[in-house]
């Protein structure tokens, strides 16, 4: 099996980037199509528009309608047709970004641009799109023949988005070590189709211990509105070292988890990475990880506001045909939990979850 390490093209990171993003999509095609939700259009499309105007490029902006499903994919794949574009654009959170990667796909694989406004999840750098039902529970993983073209992160946007945003990003990348280590240890496929490279898993660690070493101080400066050393740290690791490590190093049972606590009504309000990072708790559990690695996630997630517990995810009354239809979910066929190095089994998850709870409240409650 061959050893494969994927990333996007370019990555750009720093203060006042949106400010040149025709720059970074002329050399890609002078007509782009761009893609945000009502929110994030009203706060940035004086500048895109300005910018690309000055660059005498030709620019057409669509709203997202906040759910990326695969009515939301065709209905935007439609006007990106019509807009003649050359190059799409996303800008916004992680549904925006992963619903202007699957347009670009079907519009015949335009080369996509990336602009995240938050650092809330790695899938700006991934060649995926997860996609989600009408209910909101999870649909489908879109594998991409390509990664983005660029990502481009304004630092001084993401700054002054809410703080539990950047936790929640967090929460995601604090799952790419230990399910890349689990992958490389079953000698599993990466995302990509190959086995884990060296580098894959140094991006890997580096990401974890960024996290470990800047976390605490990023979530104060984006409290206060700030750019700090350790906030573009964290942007980076949330953004890239995550979005590489997990691409690379491959994903399993923290994320195949999460994919079972969408279908807990009660955890519908949580962000993606809040629900990975209990995710992440409950796959140490699964693989008996050492008892020093798991007090250490856990004081990580008590210090930045993660979720340690169901409680914490709102789930408030446990019951036990809840937690099994989440290890169902967890464990099925097409699922990543089968990357582990072991066989797993709904009852094993299922015990995982309820010992990862007891823990995080015996944790937290000390």
């Amino acid at each position: 099996m061959s050893r494969i390490i994927v990333a996007p093209t370019r990555y750009i990171q720093g203060p006042g980037e949106l400010d040149r993003l025709a720059e970074h999509t002329g050399r890609l095609g002078t007509r782009a199509f761009a893609i945000a939700d009502e929110f994030v259009m009203n706060l940035t499309q004086s500048r895109i528009r300005a910018s690309f105007a000055a660059a005498g490029y030709e620019l057409t902006m669509e709203r997202f309608h906040g759910e990326i499903t695969r009515a939301e994919i065709e209905r935007l794949t439609d006007l990106c047709q019509q807009s003649g574009a050359e190059v799409v654009v996303g800008v916004g959170g992680g549904k925006t970004l992963d619903t202007a990667k699957a347009v670009g796909y079907y519009c015949r694989n335009l080369p996509v641009v990336i602009v995240p406004t938050v650092a809330s999840t790695d899938a700006p750098c991934s060649a995926l799109s997860v996609i989600y039902k009408e209910d909101g529970t999870f649909d489908q993983y879109l594998f991409l023949p390509a990664n983005p073209a660029a990502v481009v992160v304004d630092s001084a946007i993401i700054a002054q988005a809410p703080a539990r945003l950047l936790v929640a990003g967090m929460g995601d990348a604090l799952a790419t070590y230990f399910e890349a280590r689990a992958v490389a240890r079953a000698n599993k496929r990466n995302i990509a189709g190959g086995r884990v490279t060296a580098a894959a898993l140094a991006l890997a660690r580096l990401c974890y211990d960024t996290l470990l070493q800047e976390g605490i101080k990023a979530k104060a400066a984006a409290e206060a509105h700030v750019i700090t050393d350790a906030l573009e740290r964290i942007i980076e690791a949330n953004t890239y070292l995550s979005g590489v490590g997990f691409e690379s190093g491959g994903l399993a049972a923290a994320h195949a988890i999460h994919d079972g606590l969408t279908a807990l009504e009660e955890a519908h309000g949580m962000y993606h990475g809040e629900k990975v990072a209990f995710g992440t708790l409950c796959q140490l559990v699964l693989e008996n990880a050492p008892l020093d690695e798991i007090e250490e996630v856990i004081e990580f997630c008590l210090n930045v506001g993660l979720p340690v517990c169901l409680e914490d995810l709102g789930v408030r009354t446990i019951r036990e045909e809840q937690i099994r239809r989440v290890a169902e979910l967890a464990c099925a066929e097409e699922e990543t939990i089968h990357n582990m190095p072991f066989e797993v089994t709904p009852d094993m998850v299922y015990a995982a979850i309820l010992a990862a709870d007891r823990l995080g409240r015996q944790y937290r409650d000390s």
